[in-house]
């Protein structure tokens, strides 16, 4: 049982973190308006990005620093594992706008070297509601399940495997017709795989570039406009 001193603690420790994230804002606010009086100003007129990212919810990779870009440049989707599934309702929501109203020109899905959620997918262990969610990873897992077999070193499992789930996140993303729509009538529409290396902070591109439907298996491929329902 916590004593009186040990919950005031425990409360000053929280509104100092609390605190240090307004005071966090109110130095960045100013450290903006020294090198540009007008950068709010401009900020505030909207968006033009020309990416999407879609990327882990990991802490240490936010999508801005990572790519040296500026506030209003890329356009961020990020949850557990950089995953992209078709029943995503949130994903495919923020997929759509990205691409038909901001017309971005590259969609990047970005996973990291040593990820929590592809470790976690990989054990046996049950960890409650994210499993539903980690059973997307364990998919990938069997897929590949006899080059992953092979490889002894535990560390390197991992790290292939993320290598891995962000191929097959680059082709659900292809697989959707909001991507396979804005190829018949766009061509500067691009779908990237990336794996950022934390220990150096640079990106890994996995060279699995598509930018075309024809890019994925024959079956996958959606030419005509959606067949009118049947009464």
């Amino acid at each position: 049982m916590k004593t009186a001193i040990e919950g005031n603690n425990i409360q000053l420790a929280q509104k100092n973190s609390y605190d240090a994230l307004i005071k966090g804002n109110a130095e960045w606010v100013e450290r903006r308006l020294q090198d540009d009086p007008e950068y709010f100003t401009e900020l505030a007129k909207g968006q033009q990005p020309e990416v999407l990212w879609i990327g882990c919810s990991d802490s240490r990779v936010p999508a801005n620093e990572v790519t040296g870009t500026k506030p209003g440049e890329v356009f961020v989707h990020r949850n557990i594992a950089n995953v992209c599934v078709h029943s995503d309702m949130n994903m495919l929501s923020v997929l759509d706008y990205a691409v038909n109203v901001l017309k971005v020109k590259h969609v990047i899905v970005a996973g990291h070297y040593g990820c929590g959620g592809v470790a976690a997918a990989m054990s046996h262990k049950q960890f409650g509601l994210i499993d539903n969610w980690l059973r997307n990873i364990k998919d990938v897992y069997r897929l590949h399940s006899n080059e992953l077999d092979r490889i002894t070193d535990p560390t390197a499992k991992v790290n292939r495997l993320v290598e891995l789930n962000v191929v097959e996140q680059v082709y659900n993303l292809c697989k959707t017709t909001i991507i396979q729509n804005a190829w018949q009538v766009r061509h500067d529409l691009q779908v990237h795989g990336w794996v950022i290396d934390l220990s150096s902070g640079l990106i890994k591109d996995l060279k699995v570039t598509n930018s075309a439907a024809h890019d994925l298996g024959y079956v996958y491929e959606l030419n005509d406009a959606p067949v009118a329902a049947a009464h």
